[in-house]
């Protein structure tokens, strides 16, 4: 089987000859190859140069991280634009909205030592300006762009799979882009009608995207917050997105589509919370050493039919991390396939800036002696 027959096989719920191997390379190779990448611009074409060295190196492709797949036209009497400036002589980038009932904007700040972007002004202070946001959003409206997904399917041919994502929830917005996790908390107590207006009305919008992508031809949609369940617990989830999610699930199963959510974080209670929700799989799951459960817990916690994709903690690719430790975790995931076939070989999250290129190769080799059923 390659790569793309053993990723679907997962979903379907069959056993594959070996467990899928697949990795987001991404932000590594972009560090590693010196690429510049602008959050402020979606890629219209695949990337190639990745795209070919997970082809070249016998890795899975699975995210393209900054594709776009569809169009996004806001209301006409919503302006939004984007500046690029520079602060000290370091590049930043400032998102601005501006609408009948005021402006916004948040900033981001280019961190060469971690080839990141950092959030350097978050854009929500006020209610008001929380009114502003859900105004904008909410009258969005979207456009399929399925030539350019099929271009990366075309590119990436049997290496892979090509996830079509669906971005953040209203909820997502606010803790990663234009509130951050401790004013969020806060508006949930100071405003919680504004609030409830807010995130209630951007989800209603963001089904509208859930729909189009349910015509789309992927197979897999993913989404997710950024999911941590030290920032949002299952009490917090139930309260603010678990409908929205439900929904969001249920109108993809409905036309046949797959969903995985991404969660990168605290795992106790996330990968529970996500899979009673309904969804197929957690994307990106992080176990020890640096998250908070075993291999043999998250299976626990995920039951015999939701999928766990991840399996090595961002620590354990760095040269300073011992080799034997990053293998005995490599097939201490692996391991889990000998209770149900429902496991992909994947980082937890993403293969971060200045890994140990041996590993990725390393872990390949791995897959195929110790993932074999």
């Amino acid at each position: 089987m390659n790569y793309r027959e053993r990723i679907l096989s997962v979903y379907r719920g069959e056993t594959p000859d070996v467990v899928p191997f697949m990795l987001d390379l991404s932000h590594w190779f972009y560090e590693r190859t010196r690429m510049p990448w602008d959050l402020s611009a979606a890629y219209e074409e695949p990337e190639r140069d990745l795209i070919e060295y997970h082809k070249k190196t016998g890795v899975g492709f699975y995210l393209a991280n900054l594709a776009s797949f569809y169009t996004v036209t806001h209301a006409d009497d919503v302006d939004v634009t984007t500046v690029k400036s520079e602060r000290d002589g370091v590049p930043e980038i400032t998102w601005r909205i501006q609408t009948p009932l005021g402006s916004i904007e948040r900033s981001r700040i280019w961190e060469p030592r971690t080839y990141a972007w950092g959030i350097s002004k978050w854009g929500i202070e006020t209610e008001q300006d929380l009114k502003v946001l859900g105004y904008a959003m909410a009258t969005r409206s979207f456009q399929p762009r399925w030539d350019r997904y099929q271009a990366w399917v075309d590119e990436v041919g049997d290496a892979g799979v090509v996830y079509a994502s669906r971005g953040y929830s209203a909820m997502g917005y606010l803790l990663n882009y234009w509130m951050g996790i401790e004013r969020t908390m806060y508006a949930t107590v100071d405003w919680p009608t504004a609030l409830r207006e807010t995130v209630d009305a951007v989800n209603a919008n963001i089904l509208e995207l859930v729909d189009l992508l349910a015509t789309s031809p992927a197979e897999i949609v993913i989404m997710g917050d950024n999911f941590s369940s030290d920032v949002q617990p299952p009490s917090f989830f139930d309260t603010w997105s678990r409908p929205f999610y439900e929904e969001c699930i249920r109108r993809l199963h409905a036309v046949g589509k797959y969903t995985a959510v991404h969660i990168d974080g605290r795992l106790r209670g996330a990968i529970r919370m996500i899979r009673e929700a309904g969804a197929d799989c957690g994307d990106a799951i992080t176990p020890t050493p640096m998250g908070d459960l075993t291999p043999a817990e998250c299976r626990a916690e995920a039951g015999p039919d939701f999928i766990l994709s991840g399996g090595v903690s961002p620590d354990l690719w760095l040269p300073n991390a011992p080799l034997s430790a990053f293998t005995d975790k490599v097939i201490e995931w692996l391991d889990l396939r000998r209770e149900n076939p429902r496991l992909i070989a994947n980082a937890g999250d993403q293969v971060p800036p200045g890994a140990d290129e041996d590993r990725i190769k390393i872990m390949r080799d791995l897959v195929e002696e110790h993932g074999r059923y």
